[in-house]
């Protein structure tokens, strides 16, 4: 991938060392994200039929989203504290090219709104080492990294790369930014109103129900960081292998996959991320397509 030299983006907010706090504090009593409508004002990217269908219909569980986004729940996390911190000088470049990569979907998402008449209000990304407080609540290393609605921000730990390349042997920096647009994927289902929307709906379901309802907002999160991908490519960023090394992320980290590498066996009902088939699936059709609007992972009567 083709990042040095390109615009970094401003809104990094690196709080390692900082004293690990972001975000104003906690602020989600019950356990769920704060309520309400999403930040972006009734947006319509192409996907206006797609919100339009599921509004009603979904939600966010917190759980799934401080558990890591693009992992298997905690199991993501297993074995965290030992993980090498990379260098000083490796977390420098590392910041280069997370600077670089929000930068570039920040480009791509301002387009794609703009071509309907919106604003797209760019997600800042916080840098963190160990443990953080978002408005989310707390997180470690072992949370991954996860998008936060309660103050609309994405938060990594860069210690995560090292683990994606070691333990679920995903190297290669598109598999790193993959990673980055996943969470900003997020970040546009909230503009959209699918994140306050399936927060709501979710306080009437049960635990599988919410699981299989997480699968559908993890995939189309997943179709959106395609839909980068794709412009991406257009741009000329990517080089050869760079499309191999996402979908293997996204093989990687089906929640079937993890299953199998952790526990031996797989428990469908628990999945709340996706199988490797359906991760790969929907990061190929967003790359594939380059349009919002096919990501509709909701009224898909097959996943």
């Amino acid at each position: 991938m083709q990042w040095k030299g390109r615009r970094q983006s401003d809104n990094i907010e690196d709080m390692r060392g900082g004293g690990g706090f972001s975000g104003g504090g906690l602020r989600f009593p019950g356990g769920g994200f704060p309520g309400g409508g999403g930040r972006g004002g009734g947006l319509s990217i192409g996907t206006l039929i797609v919100v339009g269908l599921v509004l009603w219909f979904l939600g966010i569980n917190p759980l799934v989203l401080l558990d890591g986004s693009l992992g298997g729940g905690s199991s993501l996390g297993s074995g965290s504290a030992a993980i090498e911190r990379p260098r000083a000088g490796d977390r420098d470049e590392m910041r280069d090219f997370v600077a670089t990569v929000l930068g570039d979907t920040e480009d791509t998402w301002t387009a794609i709104f703009k071509a309907e008449g919106k604003r797209y209000p760019a997600t800042p990304l916080v840098l963190f080492s160990g443990q953080i407080q978002s408005a989310c609540g707390f997180a470690s290393a072992a949370s991954g990294p996860f998008y936060c609605p309660g103050d609309g921000k994405v938060y990594i730990d860069l210690a995560f790369y090292d683990e994606l390349q070691r333990k679920f042997d995903a190297p290669g920096d598109f598999a790193q930014a993959y990673v980055i647009a996943h969470e900003v994927g997020h970040h546009v289902q909230d503009l959209l109103g699918v994140l306050p929307a399936f927060n709501e709906k979710r306080q009437s379901l049960g635990q599988a129900q919410a699981n299989a309802l997480s699968v559908r907002v993890e995939l189309q999160a997943d179709c959106y960081a395609g839909v980068w991908g794709h412009y991406a490519e257009k741009k000329g960023i990517l080089e050869g292998g760079d499309l191999e090394e996402a979908l293997n992320a996204a093989t990687q980290i089906g929640d079937d996959a993890i299953q199998k590498r952790t526990q031996g066996y797989v428990v469908p009902e628990s999945f709340n991320h996706g199988t490797s088939a359906e991760r790969r699936r929907w990061f190929k059709t967003g790359f594939d397509t380059g349009d919002a609007a096919s990501c509709d992972t909701f009224s898909s009567a097959r996943l």
